[in-house]
């Protein structure tokens, strides 16, 4: 049911007069073509499943939402795969900061990853039904102003209302932590370590500063964790940092989102 309603939310919005997206594109609902590429995609994929349902001789029946079924995107050098006995349990995408520092602001130096923060937001049901209009998300949600990063009425989060989940933050430089609570639901909370990498594919988004995503993620328990033993990051958008320090500040941030799958 979740599913069918997101989608539906996502045509109705078209219905609006305005995005509430970044200045500097002109998003008037009346002139797409005045919309970035992946906002674009997005939306024409969503038109698309929802034609299909329509057409669905069991309409308006809503399809099951079943997370058995969804499957993992495959990164360009495989990530190892869950553990075993391990399910499934949510699947979200992110929308946040990676965060850097710089010893001094010459080209001598290299920006050094210091964590991340990012809201995270419910597509389980979208990853189990609809994978193509999940696959195109991070890049769609990037091109959207990045969220608040509380939890006081600041979801749900467009293109599609997709509702608050939790939280990703750094608990101490080499811990990142998935907190997946809000006031209405709770599902896990989690402390990791990496386990394994691999680059994002090289048609990646570049981000907004051109120097590419983040890499694909296996992240595992590193203890005290409730709810889940696994987290994949996949489907990166953005979120690299200039190779070097040359006119940046000592702290900065680089917008990124992606997909987080959870494992428990």
């Amino acid at each position: 049911m979740r599913a069918v309603i997101v989608l539906l939310l996502a045509c109705a919005s078209l219905a609006q007069p305005t995005l509430n997206t970044r200045d500097d594109y002109d998003f008037t609902l009346g002139n797409p073509s005045g919309w970035p590429a992946p906002l674009r995609r997005f939306f024409e994929a969503v038109g698309l499943e929802v034609v299909k349902a329509r057409n669905a001789p069991d309409f308006p029946r809503p399809p099951q939402c079943d997370l058995s079924l969804a499957t993992m995107p495959t990164a360009p050098t495989p990530l190892p795969g869950p553990g075993d006995g391990l399910t499934l349990v949510h699947v979200a995408v992110g929308r946040g900061t990676q965060n850097y520092t710089c010893a001094d602001d010459t080209k001598n130096s290299k920006p050094a990853a210091i964590g991340a923060l990012a809201n995270l937001y419910n597509t389980s049901c979208t990853a189990a039904l609809y994978p193509d209009v999940l696959a195109l998300l991070p890049a769609a949600v990037l091109a959207l102003p990045l969220p608040s990063h509380g939890d006081d009425g600041h979801g749900p989060f467009a293109p599609a209302s997709f509702d608050l989940s939790g939280h990703h933050y750094f608990a101490d430089a080499t811990t990142p932590t998935f907190d997946m609570g809000t006031k209405q639901t709770y599902y896990g909370l989690i402390h990791c370590a990496k386990q394994a990498n691999s680059s994002a594919p090289p048609d990646a988004p570049k981000g907004a500063n051109g120097y590419g995503s983040v890499p694909w993620l296996k992240l595992s328990d590193k203890g005290a964790s409730t709810g889940f033993k696994e987290v994949y990051r996949l489907n990166t958008a953005g979120g690299v940092a200039p190779p070097t320090c040359e006119g940046m500040s000592a702290h900065f941030e680089i917008e990124y989102a992606a997909e987080y799958w959870f494992w428990g």
